[in-house]
């Protein structure tokens, strides 16, 4: 029991390092790039669009591929070998003479960053099925504050000198490798592993404003997913959790899109982050329809399918944003890309309402029940057994 929860501490702070070590570049990346192309803001917005479509590229690719190797080595060296790679890109990219160098870091970045649904597969391995979603939820709690501080920290350290983020980053990477590396020990015994197979792994403003709203959505998410998803999944079940979380993501998202200043638009964020308790009841609940060989196949696959989200995502929003704000059409409505975003997670409440729920498993016994029409002799009349009376031909 003490391994287990030491073995659980490791990868939040793995995963929290991990999200805080990228939050640190968010702030500082853009300026850097800038500095490589000589302050021509033009092409550096043209190579932060490729940064970010490589990394969420190397995410899509790479995650289901490190989660089915992850089935057939071990979780262990999955994960150490992407945090130590994960801390050595950081050092590269402190030291990149050219763009073209951080422009490798970064494909690095997406390919070792890869390793959180390995460490949600972990998660899967060392936690009873009915802790699942918790144990989630404060998976979700270490994005949050990996996310909440990275920003703002990363703001501060790229005040002095935008290389210096990247150091900060390598040193938390390493120092987590080497603290699993000494005492973290394998939660997939050699037993329940399976075998490799490539088919398996396919994979189908401000800096200021910027770090403060981060820090606001990381808080929110950090509070929610730690204090609320355990109580909810417990109190509701994790199907329920599910849609009412995606019912509060609709009618978070429906209030940004007609938020009209900033105070509205930040009233929005704690509804938003009500959606964040459904995503760790649906993990939960798709753990139990998979073996336990296959978690890391599951987790590979659903990160997958975030990065290519991640993608399309942006790409779908500022489509719809640049349409609906275009003078030559009539209709000008700015908060179009909410009003999608919250169309879609109701269509996505709507249809988690049919899923079936997993069905109790019913504790054993080892007494045989009587047949259903022999009556038990406990709940027999005591004394004389009284004549039967009546017609004969109803005996």
């Amino acid at each position: 029991m003490k391994n287990r929860q030491a073995a659980i501490i490791f990868i939040l702070v793995t995963v929290t390092l991990d999200v805080l070590a990228m939050g640190l570049i968010i702030p500082v990346l853009p300026k850097l790039i800038l500095d490589f192309l000589g302050g021509k803001m033009t092409d550096a917005a043209n190579w932060n669009g490729w940064f970010a479509l490589v990394f969420a590229l190397m995410q899509f690719v790479c995650s289901p591929l490190l989660g089915v190797l992850s089935d057939r080595f071990g979780r262990r060296p999955v994960i150490l070998l992407s945090n130590l790679g994960l801390g050595l890109d950081y050092v590269v990219m402190a030291l990149a003479p050219t763009i073209g160098w951080l422009f490798l870091g970064r494909i690095i970045s997406g390919i070792t960053t890869s390793s959180i649904p390995t460490a949600m597969a972990y998660i899967a391995d060392v936690t009873p099925k009915e802790k699942r979603a918790s144990a989630f939820g404060m998976i979700g709690m270490a994005f949050g504050v990996g996310f909440a501080f990275g920003p703002a920290i990363g703001g501060l350290l790229g005040s002095v000198t935008p290389r210096l983020a990247f150091w900060v980053s390598a040193g938390l990477s390493l120092t987590n490798w080497l603290y699993g590396y000494l005492f973290v020990p394998e939660s997939l015994p050699t037993e329940r592993r399976k075998n490799f197979s490539l088919s398996r792994a396919n994979p189908v403003g401000s800096l200021v404003l910027l770090g403060f709203s981060l820090m606001v959505v990381g808080i929110c998410t950090g509070a929610i997913s730690a204090l609320l998803t355990g109580r909810m999944v417990k109190r509701f079940g994790e199907k329920a959790t599910l849609y009412i979380g995606q019912f509060f993501g609709a009618i978070g998202m429906f209030v940004a899109g007609i938020a009209r200043n900033s105070v509205e638009f930040f009233a929005s964020i704690p509804i938003i982050s009500l959606w964040n308790i459904s995503m760790p009841a649906a993990q939960s609940m798709m753990t139990h329809r998979v073996s336990e060989q296959e978690q890391g196949e599951l987790q590979g696959a659903l990160q997958s399918m975030r990065s290519i989200t991640f993608i399309i995502g942006p790409w779908l929003f500022l489509r719809v944003f640049s349409w609906f704000i275009d003078p030559k059409y009539a209709l000008h409505l700015p908060g179009a890309p909410y009003y999608l975003a919250a169309a879609l997670l109701f269509a996505a409440m709507l249809m988690s309402t049919r899923i079936k729920q997993d069905a109790p498993t019913a504790p054993r016994s080892t007494s045989i029940p009587p047949p259903p029409d022999v009556v038990p002799r406990e709940s027999m009349p005591s004394g004389p057994i009284a004549p039967i009376t009546g017609p004969k031909e109803n005996i």
